[in-house]
């Protein structure tokens, strides 16, 4: 029997409808030119080619860091959000920003990416060498909400000081290499994953800059204090034209993907399940995943662990590498 032109139009409406029907999920991330931004990216372009499969499609959103992402996370702004373990920490046990808040118990965690150098970079003008010598200094200590501003923090509380003891600045890290090459400022503070523009725009100007070593007995006290923070080294290689000669010791964190628990536990599965399946692939996404391990992505993670990230690591048996 033929169906009237009407109906036909309308089944045609309903089937097309059903075979386009698209779930929308949102990363946030961090500035444009850190490294939090291309590795949403790259989650993104993983899931994104099995969008037909999954019927998800994944978008990128550059916001003010890891404290932001957290609150857009467990609000429900966001789906997903890279925050960096130390702050992943903190809002689990309600420190820092989260103390008048309580602990963020619908937190959940996804898994782990690339290490994250606390990184200082200050001209050679200023005389800056150590830590130490930062007293006094015009200093950029990153924006409210982001996790380098805590970093510098705990930083210069480890050599005994506070921000009363330095000139800071909280801007942004994209504006803080121009502030340096204008002498605007001394010195600034930036944790992030290498090789990253912005320390390369940093040391590639007129104003010849060196990155500062953190270490010694306080960088390693704060280590023991702190369970989140590892000792790191920063390539010198990375930076040819920084006035370094040698590999410059820190001390990091890493980059995690956090949700809520409310978030579909499908959604989780297939985000974790493709970026895993794909590994090979996604460290060629950027030069700071080079080096990642599967049992590196399976550390640090404060949060719980996701219901639907946590059956495909059960089905992969890389549950054994989970630990906090």
């Amino acid at each position: 029997m033929k169906m009237p032109a009407p109906f036909l139009f309308l089944a045609i409406m309903l089937a097309f409808t059903g075979c386009s029907k698209k779930t929308f999920v949102s990363i946030g991330t961090g500035g444009v030119t850190g490294v939090f931004y291309p590795t949403g990216g790259a989650i993104c372009r993983i899931i994104n080619n099995k969008s037909a499969e999954y019927g998800i499609k994944a978008t990128v959103e550059s916001t003010a860091g890891s404290v932001y992402n957290v609150n857009a996370v467990i609000s429900g702004d966001l789906d997903f959000g890279v925050v960096q373990s130390d702050r992943q920490y903190q809002a689990v046990y309600g420190l820092a920003e989260w103390e008048d808040r309580g602990p963020r118990e619908s937190l959940r965690s996804v898994f782990s990416i690339h290490p994250e150098a606390v990184t200082l970079i200050a001209s050679l003008k200023s005389g800056i060498k150590h830590i130490e010598d930062l007293r006094g200094k015009h200093v950029n200590i990153g924006n409210p909400g982001s996790g380098p501003l805590q970093n510098s923090r705990d930083v210069l509380k480890a050599f005994g000081m506070t921000e009363d003891d330095i000139r800071a600045e909280y801007v942004k890290a994209i504006e803080a290499p121009s502030l340096l090459q204008d002498e605007r400022i001394d010195a600034f503070f930036y944790t992030v994953g290498h090789p990253n523009g912005n320390i390369k725009e940093a040391t590639s100007g007129r104003i010849k800059v060196r990155i500062v070593p953190i270490q010694g007995l306080a960088r390693d006290t704060l280590i023991r204090e702190m369970p989140y923070y590892t000792r790191t080294t920063i390539s010198h290689d990375l930076y040819p034209n920084a006035e370094n000669d040698r590999d410059i010791e820190s001390l990091g964190v890493r980059a995690t993907l956090v949700t809520s628990q409310s978030v579909d536990e499908s959604i989780v599965y297939a985000i974790t399940r493709e970026v895993f399946e794909n590994f090979e692939f996604f460290k060629t996404l950027h030069p700071a995943f080079a080096t990642l391990t599967k049992a590196d992505m399976l550390s640090g993670l404060s949060a719980p662990i996701h219901i639907g990230a946590l059956r495909y690591y059960k089905e992969s048996g890389l549950d054994k590498f989970i630990k906090n």
